[in-house]
C-alpha cells in the first residue's frame, strides 16, 4: 500500500494518544525513534499536559465556587437573624459575589483555552500516527523482501542438497562395491599394498529402497534399474 493511500484511509479515525499508549511505545524496542518522531511526541506531550492542567484549574475553581455559593446562602440566613450585623455581613456577600463573577470569568477563560486543543492535539497526533506507520511499513517491507530472498535460498540449497546426497550415495556405493570386488578378487594382503584408505565399516553406504546386499555387494534391484 503506498503512503498516500493509507494516510487518506486513516483520515478522521479514532486513534489513542500515542504518546502515552504503551504499545506505541513497545514498537520503538524493535526501531529507534527517529528525530521526527520524538519531535511530535514532544510536542503532542506538552499539548496534553496543557489540556489535563487546563481541566484541573477548572475543577478546581468550580470546587471554590461551589463553597462561595454556599457561604453565600449562609451568610444571607445570617443577616436575616442578625440585623445589626445585615451591613457587615452583606459586604461579605458583595465580597463572595465578586469572587463567584471572578470564577465564572477564569472558567469561561479556560474554557476558551481548551477550544483549540483537542483539534491541536488530534492533528499532531495524525502526524505522528503517519509517521510510524511510513517507519514501521517501510521496516515490514524490507523484512519481507529479506524473507523471499532468504527463502528462495533455501529452495534452491534443498534442491542442491537433496542432488548432493544422492551422488554422496551414489560414490560410496560405487566405493563400497569397487573395495568388494578387489578384496574378493585380490584377497586383503594385495589391497593394503596400495595403501587404499577406505573404511568399509564407517563408508557403508545407506541400503536404499531397491537395493539389496549379495556377498558383501550392494546391487539395485532388477525392478528398479529396467527403465
Amino acid at each position: 500500500m503506498a503512503n498516500n493511500d493509507y494516510s487518506d484511509a486513516l483520515v478522521g479515525k479514532d486513534i489513542p494518544i500515542l504518546s502515552k499508549d504503551e504499545k506505541w511505545q513497545q514498537l520503538f524496542l524493535l526501531s529507534p525513534k527517529t528525530p521526527k518522531i520524538k519531535e511530535l511526541e514532544a510536542e503532542l506531550n506538552k499539548l496534553v499536559n496543557i489540556q489535563e492542567k487546563t481541566r484541573e484549574k477548572i475543577k478546581d475553581i468550580k470546587r471554590l465556587k461551589k463553597k462561595l455559593l454556599g457561604e453565600i446562602v449562609v451568610l444571607r440566613d445570617d443577616a436575616g437573624k442578625n440585623p445589626k450585623k445585615r451591613k457587615k455581613i452583606e459586604a461579605e456577600i458583595d465580597d463572595h459575589t465578586r469572587l463567584i463573577k471572578e470564577c465564572n470569568d477564569k472558567i469561561e477563560e479556560c474554557e476558551d483555552d481548551m477550544l483549540g486543543l483537542p483539534r491541536e492535539i488530534y492533528q499532531i497526533d495524525y502526524q505522528l500516527m503517519i509517521e510510524t506507520m511510513n517507519i514501521f511499513y517501510k521496516r515490514m517491507h524490507d523484512n519481507t523482501l529479506e524473507i523471499d530472498a532468504v527463502d528462495e535460498w533455501i529452495s534452491k540449497v534443498r534442491v542442491q542438497l537433496k542432488k548432493n546426497i544422492i551422488r554422496m550415495q551414489e560414490k560410496e556405493l560405487e566405493n563400497f562395491n569397487v573395495y568388494s570386488y578387489m578384496h574378493n578378487i585380490f584377497g586383503p594382503e594385495v589391497i593394503d599394498l596400495f595403501d587404499l584408505k577406505y573404511n568399509p565399516e564407517k563408508r557403508h553406504p545407506v541400503i536404499r529402497p531397491g537395493m539389496t546386499e549379495r556377498d558383501g555387494i550392494i546391487v539395485e534391484d532388477e525392478k528398479f534399474t529396467d527403465n
